[in-house]
């Protein structure tokens, strides 16, 4: 359904002086996702993961330039195709219940989603009831503010929100931020269900032990950088895990004893290498020098030079 290939994204800027300067914030991002399918997009908090749903919605800041093919459905996704995208086939379920307006009722803005999305005015508000149901919320939420919500409602109301219009890509962007163990595993049961019921999502999530629990493969990102794509089978344990990287980042995880070691941010690529070339233990010369590109590799793919 969605398929990425060589996706970059550069922001530039001015420093003092009036000196242009250039971020690479995504380089060489391969992935692709079919219906019935949760992609899990993982790595540490500023590896530049939710850049990615940014930019499949065409909604990057002025400053940003992006490179690479964007293919849904089989259609090249220019800016006007996002446009028409956005909110129709696919949909965001953001990270925080500020996305949410709190001036308005939440079953005003369910139904207002529904009619962006298609759904004609008089049949939105039915829409918007059996969202709610589908989520297990009394009709009595809708008359609600966004405040008088738990952490837990507010998520559901933001999944009813970006699931009512029957968008067939559902972008996920860190949704158990913030959540109680209960309530994590209830929102990332409802993103399963999604994908059991036909629909492509696209897990982008810091705890790789959530996106384990419902991913069907996953996409390591490093700095900005892919570095490798396996199966969730392949994280049983670290044995089958392809590139330094992703072994530490199971390593580092609490299940397994906090036995591995990671900076507290893995920095862009900058000098055109691998991003954890600094804290790799089989880093060479020319792991500084070029980044390797993606390879097939026992049913998996990873971007190292000594794999």
């Amino acid at each position: 359904m969605l398929d990425i290939k060589n996706l970059s994204i550069c922001f530039s800027s001015y420093s003092i002086g009036l000196k242009k300067r250039h971020v690479q914030a995504i380089q060489s991002l391969d992935l692709s996702v079919d219906k019935k399918e949760v992609l899990a997009v993982v790595g540490q908090s500023g590896a530049g993961k939710s850049l990615l749903a940014h930019a499949l919605l065409g909604i990057l800041p002025r400053n940003a330039s992006l490179s690479g093919d964007l293919i849904f459905k089989g259609k090249a996704m220019t800016p006007k195709e996002m446009a028409r995208l956005r909110g129709r086939e696919i949909a965001l379920i953001p990270q925080s219940m500020t996305y949410l307006n709190p001036l308005l009722k939440v079953g005003v803005q369910i139904s207002r989603a529904a009619e962006l999305s298609g759904v004609s005015p008089k049949s939105s508000w039915k829409a918007t009831l059996e969202a709610l149901q589908r989520y297990r919320l009394e009709e009595k939420i809708a008359r609600k503010f966004p405040f008088q919500l738990s952490g837990g409602m507010a998520r559901r109301i933001l999944t009813a929100t970006a699931t009512i219009g029957g968008a067939d890509l559902i972008l996920a962007d860190e949704p158990t931020n913030g959540l109680d163990q209960a309530t994590a595993g209830e929102t990332l049961g409802h993103l399963r269900g999604l994908a059991d019921a036909g629909k492509a999502v696209l897990l982008i999530t810091h705890d790789i032990e959530a996106a384990l629990s419902i991913a069907d493969r996953v996409t390591v990102f490093c700095g900005g950088v892919t570095v490798e794509e396996a199966h969730a089978s392949d994280f049983n344990g670290p044995g089958k895990l392809r590139h330094p990287y992703s072994r530490a980042l199971w390593d580092a995880l609490p299940a397994n004893g906090f036995v591995g070691s990671l900076p507290g941010r893995t920095p862009f690529s900058t000098m055109g290498g691998c991003p954890f070339v600094l804290f790799c233990e089989k880093s060479t010369t020319c792991c500084e020098d070029s980044l390797p590109g993606i390879k097939n590799l026992d049913q998996g793919r990873v971007r190292c030079h000594h794999a």
